[in-house]
Parts: structure tokens; C-alpha cells; sequence
């Protein structure tokens, strides 16, 4: 059966394990949020994330201390709960949860595994979530008045296959099975089937296109300041015309004089590229440090950073050096 707003259901994910060759292990999910209580900490919004005996697996997590709970536990909704690495730590700090007993909402529950730590994956943070028997989570924290007819609504079904299987072929199986559960046609389903590879896919393009982005800030960026390293050399050229003469008065080559100006242009652009590099890795730390997202300071970059800088003194450098190389001694030692 299907909830009346359409969408996967709870015995979904049984019909798909048991009806779909090729299917290692599925898991589901139903989340909620809710307030937690340990002795005289208090947590607030808190995901509570209900899930079913394959999860560790499926989603590659190792349990710390204590144990995961099993299937029995599920079915028959008993009050357990296995911690995520920071909300351990913030409930209970140094002392060892498993075996204590922690308030979720209005409901009393017995703490009996933490995990290891996992980090973020993409937006989310497995360690700041809690996990329940998902039975559990239907009957207390997300109830749903067509459940007893309909079934227990869920978010999303995961879903593990053999590697040597058809991947193709599984979706489709996966999409009729569904759409006949469902009673709907697959131009009109009420779910999607999505693979790692599309997600991967998406974030790739998403990055691609974010990082063309930023190339051509970059590139303009680097065409502005190089036409002001210009602008600055012309007219240095002009105020020290007396200078270019005087120089070439006593011997200096065409040649001296265009390598002098070439070089107060690559130092100018040097020193430019040597402040941005500073500033671009104190920033990339700040920001690390204050948000959630994590930043990585890569070698190349930097070299690439200061070579840029370096290339484009010399390129925007070279005609106001060759203009001063050209002048007539006679006409600039006149020059006033």
C-alpha cells in the first residue's frame, strides 16, 4: 500500500530486498527532529534519524562502544539508541553513554552504542544525528493517522546491490516493482530511483561550471591589474625621461634600460601575486576555521598563484620598458 500523499512506504523496502535479484541489503530511513535530554544537558533540534539493521553497513559506519541494535529491537519498538560521535560528547562529555538512559522528546530511551567518529559526507553530519529502531520512530515521533491503512510514509530507501550485477536493469526492475506497489505508471510515479553516479554526476557538473566561474573572475582580474602595472610603467617612463637620459648619456644600452623597467615590473607584480598569496591562505584558514565547510590549501595553487602574477608583470611590463628603450638620449636629457 502507498501513503495518500503518494511516496515510498515502509514495506517498500521488504518487497524490493525480497522481490529484486541482485539486492544485497536495503535500509530506511525516517527522520525527525527533536529535543534531547541527558541529566542537565539539554539539546535542541536534534535529528533523530530511525533506521533499520543494515545501516552500519550501507553506509559505512563502525560502532565505538556498545553494540547497534538488532531486529527484534526493531520490531518490537523497543526505547534504544545508538549515539553519533558528537552528540555523545555533548550529552555526556567524558563519560561513557552506553548504559545510560536519555529523554528524546517525551520519550525515555536506553543508550546502547556510540559511533566512531564519520565526519560530514556532502551536507550531512553523521555524528551530530541519534539512531533509533525506525519502528520506534514511527510510533512515537512521526505518526501518521493513515499508517494503520496505508502504511508508515518514509523519506528513502536504500538500496545495496551486487557488484557484478546490471545496474540498469536493477533500476528498472526496482521502478516496475514500485510503480506496480503503487499502482501508478512510471511517467506518473510518486518516487525517484537516483544511483551514487547521478549524485556524483550532479556534484561534478555543479563544480565544473563553479570553477569556470572563477576562472574567469580570475582571468579579468589579472587583465585589470596587469593594464595598471602598464599605466603605472608609462607614466614612471614619462617622469623619468631626464633619468633615461642622463643613463644612456654614460653607456646604458637600449637593452640596460629596457631590462631596468622590465624588472621594477616583474617586482611590482612579484610583491602584488606574494600579498595575495598571504591573504588567500589566511583567509582559506579563517573561513575553515569558522564555517563548516572544510578548506584545503593546495601546493600548485599557490605556485600557480605567484607564476600568474609573475607572467603578467612581464607581459604587461614589456612595452612601457620598450618605449623607454627607444627614447633619443639627445631629446631626453632636454626633457624637462
Amino acid at each position: 500500500g502507498q501513503a495518500p500523499e503518494g511516496g515510498l512506504v515502509y514495506d517498500d523496502a521488504a518487497a524490493i530486498e525480497t522481490g529484486v535479484d541482485g539486492v544485497t541489503a536495503v535500509v530506511v530511513e525516517q527522520n525527525s527532529t527533536e529535543t534531547v535530554k541527558a541529566g542537565d544537558v539539554t539539546l535542541e533540534d536534534v535529528e533523530i534519524l530511525g533506521t533499520t539493521i543494515g545501516f552500519p553497513s550501507v553506509r559505512d559506519m563502525e560502532i565505538a562502544d556498545g553494540r547497534y541494535f538488532n531486529e527484534q529491537e526493531n520490531e518490537r519498538k523497543s526505547k534504544v539508541a545508538v549515539l553519533g560521535y558528537t552528540v555523545a560528547q555533548e550529552l555526556f562529555g567524558d563519560t561513557n553513554p552506553v548504559g545510560q538512559y536519555i529523554k528524546i522528546g517525551n520519550t525515555k530511551v536506553a543508550v546502547i552504542g556510540v559511533f566512531k567518529e564519520k565526519g560530514l559526507v556532502g551536507n550531512t553530519d553523521f555524528d551530530s544525528r541519534i539512531y533509533l529502531p525506525i519502528k520506534l520512530v514511527f510510533q512515537k515521533f512521526t505518526p501518521s493517522m493513515f499508517a494503520r491503512f496505508m502504511g508508515d510514509s518514509v523519506r528513502m530507501i536504500y538500496v545495496e546491490v551486487d557488484p557484478d550485477a546490471n545496474q540498469d536493469e536493477l533500476i528498472t526492475q526496482i521502478e516496475l516493482l514500485l510503480a506496480k506497489r503503487h499502482d501508478v505508471s512510471l511517467d506518473s510515479a510518486d518516487f525517484t530511483v537516483t544511483t551514487q553516479q547521478d549524485i556524483i554526476s550532479t556534484q561534478e557538473s555543479t563544480t565544473s561550471a563553479f570553477r569556470s566561474l572563477l576562472a574567469w573572475v580570475a582571468g579579468v582580474s589579472l587583465i585589470v591589474g596587469g593594464i595598471g602595472i602598464m599605466n603605472i610603467m608609462l607614466v614612471s617612463v614619462t617622469e623619468r625621461t631626464r633619468e633615461i637620459g642622463i643613463r644612456q648619456s654614460i653607456g646604458a644600452t637600449p637593452e640596460d634600460i629596457r631590462l631596468q623597467f622590465l624588472t621594477e615590473a616583474l617586482l611590482l607584480s612579484i610583491v602584488g601575486g606574494l600579498i595575495g598569496v598571504i591573504v588567500g591562505v589566511g583567509g582559506a584558514y579563517i573561513f575553515g576555521s569558522l564555517s563548516d565547510m572544510r578548506t584545503v590549501i593546495s601546493l600548485p595553487s599557490i605556485l600557480l598563484a605567484f607564476g600568474s602574477s609573475a607572467i603578467v608583470g612581464a607581459f604587461f611590463g614589456y612595452y612601457p620598458a620598450n618605449q623607454a628603450s627607444k627614447l633619443d638620449p639627445i631629446e631626453a636629457l632636454r626633457y624637462e
